[in-house]
């Protein structure tokens, strides 16, 4: 979306647009059940449980971690990543507002 495009729109559209656009890739999809599944993790690990090269989860990672879902840490020379649980409860909220708007309406 343009810059122009997205200051028509509320701080918490474009922040909602961005994380489900970075949540539109199902690589990103199943590095996040991934990261779900275990506590925390290193770039390697995943490597071993997708199906794509390592430059490749790379690229998604970074991604994910630009739009906030996921945090890095370095320990040594590895970046151990792990879910934003914040990020998540915003993205958690912002559907239960959508399902208590459609429960409240009458059909």
């Amino acid at each position: 979306m343009g810059a122009s495009k997205s200051e028509s729109f509320s701080a918490e559209h474009n922040e909602m647009a961005i994380l489900f656009k970075a949540l539109s890739n199902p690589a990103r999809v199943a590095i996040v059940d991934y990261l779900l599944s275990v506590d925390s993790c290193i770039c390697g690990d995943i490597v071993n449980e997708l199906p794509l090269a390592q430059s490749t989860i790379s690229q998604h990672l970074k991604e994910l971690k630009n739009a906030n879902i996921i945090k890095g840490s370095i320990e040594g020379t590895a970046i151990c990543y792990c879910i934003n649980q914040e990020t998540i409860q915003k993205i958690e909220k912002h559907f239960s507002l959508i399902s208590h708007k459609l429960n409240s309406k009458c059909c």
